[in-house]
This record gives C-alpha cells, structure tokens and sequence, in this order.
C-alpha cells in the first residue's frame, strides 16, 4: 500500500513538472495561455475587489482622519498662538508709536522755551491716597524731580509733582478738583485763577473787574515764584463760555484744557527754567469756537376765507 500510493506522488508530481514546462514553453512561443488564465482569473476577482475597497475605504479614511486629527488640533493651536502674539505686537507698536509722537511735541514744545525737561512714561493711573486724580510715572528723585514741578503734555500743562519717589513721582493731574493755576490771557496781562473740574473743562476766575475774556482766548500759565510749582508762558486752554452775570465781582468763564488727559502716554517734568519768560512763544493756533446756529423761522400766513 505504501510503495503504492508513493508511486501516485512521484507520477502526479511528474505531471505537474510535465505541464509546467508545457505551459512555460507555450508562453516563450507567444500563445497567451498563461495570460489568458491571468486574465480569467483577474476577471473572477474583480467584483471581490471592488468590493472589498468599497468595505475598506471609509474604515481607511476614518483611521488617517483619526491619525492627522491630533496633528490638525495642534496646528490651529500654534495658529492661533501665533495669532496673538502678532496682535499683542501690533498694539506694542501702535502705543510705541503714538508715545514717541507725544514725546517729540513735548521736545518741540520744551525747546522753544527753552525748558530743562525729564521725559518719563506714564505706568499707573489713579491713587489710593487723597488725590482723586492722579498718575503715577517712571522716574523721580534719581532723576533729579522735586515736589511742585511742573509736568507737560505734548500740548501744554498736564499737573504737578505732588510725591516723588526714587524710582517713580505722583503727579495731580490738572483735571482735579484740588488743581489750582494762575493764569495770563495771551497777549495781554489779563491774569485770573484757573480750577480743576473733574474732566478736561475747568473754571476761570478773574481776579478783578477790570478786566474781561471772551470767548476763543487762549490762556497761558502765569508762573510762579522761583518758577514753582508752574513755569511761566505754558499753554493751559481756550474759553469756551463767558459768564457775564450782573453784580459780579469779576467775569468767569469755561475753559476747554489743551491736553487730552485720556491719552496720557508720555510727560515731561521741569526741572529748570529759562532765565528770560517765554511770553507768548508758546501759544497754539487759536482755537475757533463753535459758531451759535441761527434759526429763522417763516410764517406763511393762511389765506382769507371767501364766502
């Protein structure tokens, strides 16, 4: 049985060697047998194809999906980090440049009075100490500020030095109801009190009746003896409003400050003054006040009954 059955092995496998050497030299001589089984076979297995790829594909897709949706997070991620940071650039260079134009009017202005000034950056606004309105700057004794300086804005009287530190100078703005200047009317001798009102409109007293303002004058810092707390000739604002009550003492009036308190970046204390009064060196454009609108009103009268 044995010597029987390893017999069909031996011819089965000739067979098989006998066929394949037939097929091989039928292909080398250009009959297509081989290829037409290729062919039958790939046409048999077609459909099992496509629709194994139909099954596969959305289970390849959702597997890379889930593979780049980690690497997809982290991208937006960084964009969105990179995002900000632009922005928070952005608002640096906007501010550095809206403080270095602040800081070349303030020059300009120091320099045709020919004011000994320290430039310092405005860090803090308020105080929890007794002046209502106050900010806090970035240099102080070290830098050679006193008490009772004055501090300019790029157009004119922004305060004075009420505290210094080493580092650091508490400055009442002139916005507070405590702040007090006296003033000169450009181009006269006209002198009067000027007083904080809590926002960039102040009040203006005049000191006699003899004297009078209207409206559109520009007012000037009068100076103060041994040129503190305020140096003289610097530009404080524009009246706005005249009162001309009857039985006054003396004529008041409204004024507009020049410096935009709500802009503060930069300032400048002095630190010395000129020998000789700037005068009226300093004075801005004229302001041109806000014209009164006229109103006239017509009366079409209405026409006459007729019986």
């Amino acid at each position: 049985m044995r010597k029987g059955s390893e017999g069909r092995r031996r011819l089965l496998l000739i067979i098989l060697i006998v066929t394949a050497l037939f097929l091989i030299t039928l292909d080398l001589r250009g009959v297509g047998v081989l290829e037409g089984a290729r062919q039958g076979t790939q046409t048999i297995l077609s459909p099992f194809q496509r629709a194994g790829n139909v099954v596969l594909t959305p289970l390849k897709n959702f597997f890379s999906d889930v593979t780049h949706l980690g690497r997809t997070r982290n991208q937006i991620e960084k964009l969105r980090t990179d995002n900000a940071t632009l922005r928070a650039k952005l608002a640096n260079r906007k501010n550095a440049d809206a403080q270095l134009d602040q800081l070349k009017s303030i020059l300009d202005l120091a320099g045709t009075a020919g004011f000994k000034v320290v430039n310092a950056r405005v860090i803090s606004q308020g105080s929890s100490q007794s002046f209502t309105q106050t900010i806090t700057i970035d240099a102080g004794s070290d830098a050679g500020i006193k008490k009772n300086m004055t501090v300019l804005s790029e157009f004119g009287i922004a305060g004075v030095v009420k505290d210094v530190y080493p580092n650091t100078a508490l400055i009442s703005l002139a916005t507070d109801p405590s702040f007090r200047i006296g003033i000169r009317v450009a181009g006269s001798q006209q002198i009067g009190i000027l007083s904080g009102r809590g926002n960039r409109s102040a009040s203006l007293q005049l000191i006699d009746n003899l004297t009078s303002v209207k409206v559109g004058d520009i007012l000037l810092s009068r100076g103060s003896v041994a040129n503190r707390p305020f140096v003289p000739g610097v530009p404080v604002g524009y009246v706005t409003a005249v009162d001309n009550s009857v039985g006054a003492i003396a004529q008041s009036a409204v004024v507009e400050l020049y410096t935009n308190f709500s802009t503060l970046g930069v300032v400048a204390v002095v630190v010395g003054a000129p020998v000789s009064n700037p005068g009226d060196a300093l004075v801005p454009m004229k302001p041109q006040p806000t014209p009164v609108p006229t109103v006239t009103i017509y009366v079409t009268p209405s026409p006459t009954p007729t019986n």
